[in-house]
């Protein structure tokens, strides 16, 4: 749906404002505007400048936008709006310009004839197959209200779960940050002076001094080709981790990694017993809702253990079979999953398992800066202490010569 941008003259306010609106043309995006009492002054397409191409491109949509779409959505439903009313409120609701265009297009959509579900597989760069099957799971059993209310829960969750990641990662990486630039600033910059002075003493110079004056330098003359190595590897890690072998090793090492590793792997449980537990709750079927919930994970070696268990679930094995051999998945899991099988209650058990590890989750990020500060303070204490010891201590020694 287009995107128009608008000068106009509010007449309430007696005053001149500018902005974009979505609209299916241009009459349409013009009577939005004079519905608020607005002059029109001028009104122009966007969608296919370099502008409107910018605007939605600054104005992404993220996971925060998402979780508010289907709150709001889910309420609206559950009041008995129809599908397309309370899609046309939410537009108006939404100040995001992307989100807003995304609505709008659904709502056209649902207008036309597609089922809600169908509308969103039209959009499968923001809705995954995930939200896909649940919606279309929905509209399957009349319980689309319902449906829309769990999607929303669920999604809330995993928000507030990745929110807390970045979070408590914020602090360790703007120290460590902080650290190598102004240890960068201060081999090239700042040291060259005072190894100049030191060198001009003739003094014999520690073996720290000659590994500052040695690095100094080759970042002097060289700092061009360390932004490069650094470039080059970060594109190299990311091709790599795109190849089948490449990111095989790189997504095993991550769940093996000191600290961080048990939290990944709690993540990646989470992330398949939360999205199975919702697929099955949604009505999908054990085969379906196991292929979906391989991709949500997004680590390739649980997406290989669920892929394996679909095989067998398939053949008419237990879904604990694949499980059951593996150190990757922790033995409450499997045993309470076998318990569930044998009950017919799967998915309510895939509800306690989440909520658990969930909490260790939270009780790891509440932890994990108080873990990673003695290790951030090591680190600090090496640089001064090498710093001290390469530039002070020949200073020192040249002073008391005298």
């Amino acid at each position: 749906m287009p995107v128009y941008k608008y000068k106009a003259k509010d007449n309430f306010k007696n005053k001149v404002t500018r902005g974009n609106v979505v609209a299916f043309n241009r009459t349409e995006a013009s009577q939005k505007l004079i519905k608020k009492d607005w002059n029109v002054l001028k009104l122009e397409s966007i969608s296919d400048t370099f502008e409107g191409k910018l605007l939605l491109f600054i104005n992404k949509i993220k996971q925060k936008d998402l979780v508010m779409f289907f709150r709001q959505f889910a309420v609206m439903i559950e009041a008995n709006v129809t599908i397309v009313e309370s899609l046309k409120t939410l537009v108006d609701q939404t100040e995001n310009i992307s989100l807003k265009k995304l609505i709008s297009d659904l709502a056209y959509d649902v207008d036309s004839g597609y089922l809600l579900s169908d509308a969103m597989a039209k959009k499968s760069d923001i809705f995954s197959e995930f939200y896909i099957n649940i919606v279309r799971s929905g509209e399957t059993s009349g319980k689309l209200e319902e449906v829309l209310n769990y999607l929303a829960d669920e999604v809330e969750k995993n928000y507030d779960m990745v929110s807390k990641i970045k979070n408590a990662m914020i602090y360790p990486i703007f120290i460590i940050t902080a650290l190598v630039g102004v240890g960068v600033f201060m081999m090239v910059f700042v040291l060259p002076e005072l190894i100049a002075v030191i060198e001009e003493s003739g003094s014999e110079l520690p073996m720290s001094t000659k590994i500052v004056i040695v690095t100094s330098n080759f970042l002097q003359d060289y700092l061009w080709l360390v932004i490069i190595l650094i470039v080059g590897a970060i594109f190299g890690f990311k091709y790599i981790s795109k190849t089948k072998e490449g990111g095989a090793i790189l997504d095993r090492m991550r769940i093996n990694l000191p600290v961080f590793g048990k939290l990944f792997r709690l993540i990646y449980i989470v992330r398949f017993t939360r999205s199975l537990g919702t697929l099955l709750k949604g009505g999908v079927n054990i085969s379906k809702s196991l292929e979906i919930s391989g991709r949500v994970v997004k680590n390739r070696v649980y997406k290989n253990l669920i892929n394996d268990t679909l095989k067998a679930v398939n053949d008419g094995s237990s879904i604990v079979t694949v499980f059951e051999k593996t150190s990757d998945v922790p033995i409450m899991v499997t045993q309470m999953m076998a318990i569930g099988e044998q009950a017919g209650k799967l998915d309510d058990v895939l509800d306690k398992i989440t909520e658990f590890y969930n909490k260790e989750i939270n009780s790891i990020l509440a932890n994990l800066t108080t873990i990673l500060e003695p290790l951030i303070m090591v680190i600090l204490a090496v640089g001064v202490g090498i710093m001290v010891a390469a530039v002070i201590l020949p200073m020192y020694n040249l002073a008391s010569s005298f």
